[in-house]
């Protein structure tokens, strides 16, 4: 595969945690004064809990890349989000020029509920300074916001509705409460011993915040998403024989929190609201992609929508890309058979794409990828890039 390699380190401190989620956004060379006659590009990356949330990258090419602020500087975050070390998540920031105005969509935990939400923040700059909305656009534990615009205007968000927390934590108690479970669900003897090592933790794991607890269930998430198609038979299996009634619900609960839906509404022309119908237009029904779908993309192309999107697990090799494709923006979207790019030798875990047209006019995919060895949660991702092809049915690596 053709994949080129941008950033590999920081640029500076506050890169530490990489190019996480990239999203580029072209600036045509009118669009600013004094501007670089090809326009320029500009990228936002996930910060996670950093004091600057949201670092802004630029470039005149794609390839050469400069820090150029970051969305929120520490102390002027969003009112709304809680904001700390260890306790916030600021996650997949995406720029977007819509109606006269620059938008950035984010993730961010709420100050009362602690659950994730989609923000909105403005400037007339793609620097800013921005100045966020006084409350999210879409509560209730959702991640990984992405607008549409549509070659009619129209503009479209897509998110994910967030369970990569829920499951985890409901088989764990499942599993300590049930232990006779262990052995039916998990066969092999090394995924047994680690499931079982997390059904015992479980006492002193509940009550950890969001993120600690997903950390320490990471044996567990680990060892059902190397067999997950199998670990679900077995898993509905279970909840049909079960007695008590109670462990059957249980076992219905963590296989509903396994099914992960990508939603997507009309954006309001003022982008304070969403009108009209709310679709889910993919969710996570291929072997390869394992518990959950997430950070999508969607580029129009002659008269066609071709959702890039990320499946498996982030913070393991299992993660990769996938494409959909659709005749309009609220699908249905019907999926490529493969992925499109997967785990190498020096990349693993390709994922959260998005597209641009290099200075050549040809389209191009950055997405984010670790170290061979070094996944998991606030780990370097490198940024990188890859050449790509429209094809009636999906797309193709050139």
């Amino acid at each position: 595969m053709r994949i080129e390699p941008l950033l590999t380190q920081p640029l500076s401190s506050r890169l530490g945690y990489g190019y996480g989620d990239p999203a580029v956004l072209h600036v045509p060379g009118t669009a600013e004064s004094g501007s670089r006659p090809g326009g320029t590009y500009y990228l936002l990356v996930t910060s996670n809990d950093a004091p600057n949330a949201f670092p802004i990258l630029r470039s005149p090419d794609l390839r050469h890349w400069e820090e150029a602020g970051c969305v929120f500087p520490e102390g002027h975050k969003p009112a709304w989000a809680l904001d700390g070390e260890g306790c916030s998540d600021f996650w997949a920031a995406e720029l977007h020029f819509v109606a006269g105005e620059y938008l950035v969509v984010f993730t961010a935990r709420q100050k009362s509920t602690g659950e994730l939400a989609i923000g909105v923040a403005r400037s007339a700059s793609p620097c800013g300074p921005f100045m966020a909305d006084e409350r999210p656009l879409v509560a209730g534990g959702v991640i990984d916001p992405h607008v549409l615009l549509t070659p009619q205007g129209d503009a479209y968000l897509f998110w994910k509705h967030d369970s990569n927390d829920e499951w985890p934590s409901l088989l764990a108690q499942l599993l300590h409460d049930e232990p006779g479970l262990l052995a039916d669900l998990f066969p092999d003897p090394d995924r047994q011993q680690a499931a079982s090592l997390c059904a015992s933790l479980w006492p002193r794991v509940a009550g950890l915040p969001p993120m600690e607890k997903f950390l320490a269930l990471q044996p567990l998430i680990e060892t059902v998403t190397c067999d997950f198609a199998s670990l679900r038979r077995r898993l509905q299996a279970s909840a049909k024989a079960a007695r008590p009634e109670a462990v059957a619900r249980t076992c219905d609960s963590v296989l509903e929190a396994m099914c992960t839906p990508i939603h997507a509404q009309r954006l309001a022309s003022d982008s304070r609201s969403l009108a009209g119908p709310r679709q889910v237009v993919l969710t996570n029904d291929r072997e390869w992609e394992g518990h959950l779908v997430e950070g999508v993309w969607v580029a129009p192309h002659g008269n066609r929508y071709y959702l890039f999107y990320a499946g498996n697990d982030f913070t393991t090799a299992h993660y990769g890309i996938g494409v959909a494709v659709a005749d309009s923006p609220l699908g249905p979207y019907v999926k490529q058979d493969l992925p499109l790019l997967t785990s190498t030798d020096q990349w693993w875990g390709p994922g959260h794409p998005s597209l641009a047209q290099d200075p050549g006019g040809q389209p191009q995919l950055l997405f984010h990828a670790f170290h061979p060895g070094r996944t998991g949660y606030k780990r370097f991702r490198a940024l990188l890039m890859a050449p790509i092809q429209f094809e009636p049915a999906g797309v193709a690596i050139r």
